[in-house]
């Protein structure tokens, strides 16, 4: 009996260990198969350096040009030997970040590396000549946040245009869109009203990185820059900034976190007010305010709007400085619930449009410049919404207005992007399955006849037919899972596939 007993427990040993290992086996390949997440800084540094060896290396950054364990781009390439830095060129805000919103910025010698400092947004914003003296190539490695009137981009891109007419070389190191890359909100720039804080007709909203967007500045604005893009690996559209596993450094001293990111593109619209956007406080973006607004009825409107993703919550404080500063200012926080479902623009122009509406005595828009045009114009990037606000016209029928012009963008911005699904990776999918047995023979036939149709439609741009075929794809995915001739592998595979296509060409 005591041998039997013994036998029983080495088995179950046996076997237990015999499911640990190939549990750790599945794991690795699991693993094998992800491709690792790295910025485009650490490729570059890793992977492709020999773009900045033997060149004297210019390189335009800020706090958030670090690597993945948050070293310095700038400390980095200093001590590199294979790399001569020779000169450093600093956006708003500044290299180091010590600079408000706005705060004009001077030439310096930096202090830990000795390099001069050019700033590009002092007495000019876009290099010099003299600025460019001692340098073969331009590096540009600094995080946006995914709005059209965040300043770094047109940083770069005034930087690619003096990299052209100097005949130097311009490399942009990617980095996430923190917002995902999905979703294009808000009225495209009217080039009436381009400034610093709209160069280009471009959305509020873009959903694309900086290097897609420097691709599209180079080539749809005639830029003709000498342009490389570094690529991140293992970066997905769909990924928030959350989803990198990297650790959020503040891309400007009122933009501490991620939840400031997300609200921003709609919340920022109250710069164009003399209502507080938050900034002196804690909560830049997401607390909206001023010493004449009633929270508590405020916020009750705001909630019955049912506004999807987001949930607005009376509050009042007091800026330290900056609008309203030292004055208790009443209103709300906006939290939002749903990231995937929460629309920035449409919600920040609710907002505007319900203190309008609430306080026409008090609420005011900055004054208009010699031209008519109002900052709130600039950051919106047309006239005619504050217009639309004046008159009481809805926020629906503004976003129908905008639409078209939208639509229009999505057509040319897809042809830049670096990180999306086709088709053919689509149709790789379908056939992996089917080899490992997950697709049935019928399944198959009909999925492919599918696809095949939405290669066609994708060959010839056409968005509207291949959303619609999208759809219908997702349907037929439900009804063979149902019949169970696919495995939930196959299943939750193909929908993953579709789906992120489908938000590609929405």
């Amino acid at each position: 009996m005591k041998k039997y007993f013994i036998a029983v427990v080495s088995l179950f040993l046996i076997l237990g260990s015999l499911t640990v290992v190939l549990a750790d086996n599945d794991t690795k390949n699991i693993e094998e198969d992800e491709e690792i997440f790295k910025l485009g800084v650490d490729v570059l540094l890793d992977d492709e350096k020999e773009l900045i060896e033997d060149k004297r290396v210019g390189l335009i950054t800020n706090p958030t040009g670090v690597d993945q364990e948050l070293n310095s781009i700038v400390d980095r390439l200093h001590h590199d030997p294979d790399v001569e830095l020779t000169a450093l060129y600093g956006p708003e805000h500044g290299v180091r970040g010590d600079a408000q919103a706005g705060e004009y910025v001077e030439y310096y010698i930096d202090d830990v590396t000795g390099l001069p400092v050019y700033s590009l947004y002092g007495e000019t914003r876009k290099p010099t000549p003299g600025m460019l003296e001692d340098v073969d190539v331009l590096l540009f490695d600094i995080q946006d946040v995914g709005a059209r009137f965040y300043t770094y981009i047109y940083t770069m891109a005034y930087a690619m245009e003096a990299a052209q007419e100097n005949d130097i070389e311009f490399i942009v190191l990617d980095r996430p869109n923190p917002l995902s890359g999905y979703h294009v909100e808000g009225p495209v720039l009217d080039e009436e009203y381009a400034s610093f804080v709209g160069n280009y007709p471009i959305p509020l909203k873009h959903g694309m990185t900086v290097a897609e967007l420097a691709h599209l500045f180079n080539e749809e604005f005639d830029i003709g820059a000498d342009l490389t893009t570094v690529e991140m690996t293992g970066w997905e559209r769909g990924m928030y900034y959350d989803d990198t596993g990297l650790e959020f450094v503040l891309p400007s001293p009122n933009m501490p976190t991620l939840d400031t990111a997300l609200v921003y593109p709609g919340a920022a619209l109250f710069e164009g007010t003399n209502v507080s956007e938050g900034r002196g406080t804690v909560k830049p973006f997401e607390l909206i305010g001023a010493p004449f607004v009633d929270s508590t009825e405020f916020a009750g409107i705001l909630n019955n709007l049912e506004l999807p993703g987001v949930t607005f919550r009376a509050a009042s404080f007091t800026p330290t400085f900056s609008k309203h500063s030292g004055e208790l200012s009443h209103g709300v926080q906006i939290h939002i619930t749903d990231m995937e479902n929460y629309e920035a623009v449409e919600t920040g122009l609710h907002v505007v449009k319900t203190l309008h509406d609430m306080y026409p005595e008090d609420f005011e828009f900055r004054a208009e410049d010699e031209q008519g045009i109002s900052f709130f114009d600039q950051l919106i990037g047309n006239g005619w919404i504050r217009e639309a606000i004046e008159n009481g016209e809805s926020v629906e029928s503004m976003v129908e207005t905008w639409q078209d012009d939208l639509n229009s963008f999505k057509d040319v911005r897809r042809d830049y992007l670096i990180y999306k699904m086709n088709i053919e990776d689509l149709e790789s999918s379908l056939h992996d399955l089917e080899e490992t047995g997950d697709i049935d023979e019928q399944a198959m036939r009909k999925l492919t006849m599918h696809v095949t149709a939405l290669n066609q439609f994708e060959n010839r741009d056409a968005a509207d037919k291949m959303q619609k075929h999208l759809e219908g794809m997702l349907l037929l995915l439900d009804q063979q899972n149902n019949k169970n001739l696919i495995t939930d592998k196959a299943y939750n595979i193909l929908k993953h596939d579709t789906e992120s296509l489908l938000k590609q060409w929405e």
